[in-house]
């Protein structure tokens, strides 16, 4: 996956709690996503389980969340993470190979 970080990081980017949250950055598996996150410069990572959820608990004030399933770091075993549901809000442990969305943080 190319990935052009001048593109992706916006000037709208908010920071929550001590973290700056990028824009999304599309849909990948969870091997793509740490990498995509990686690329985008010193710091920047995914979110793990409980800084996911705080992005959901304020996803109306951080903005450019889909009603849909978000990848975290956090590593469920060898083959699943958890990921978090932006519309209900449950987490739950998921196969890597799947494609969600991915949204990095870093400490602002």
């Amino acid at each position: 996956m190319n990935i052009n970080c001048k593109h992706i990081l916006l000037e709208s980017r908010k920071s929550i709690n001590g973290l700056e949250v990028s824009d999304n950055l599309g849909l990948m598996n969870w091997d793509e996503a740490i990498v995509a996150c990686k690329k985008l410069g010193t710091g920047w990572r995914l979110p793990t389980k409980d800084e996911l959820n705080m992005l959901y608990k304020n996803k109306e004030e951080i903005g450019g969340f889909a009603d849909a399933n978000y990848w975290s770091s956090t590593e469920y075993d060898n083959f699943n993470a958890w990921i978090q549901y932006f519309s209900g809000g449950g987490q739950y442990d998921y196969n890597k190979l799947v494609n969600f969305y991915v949204r990095a943080v870093r400490a602002s």
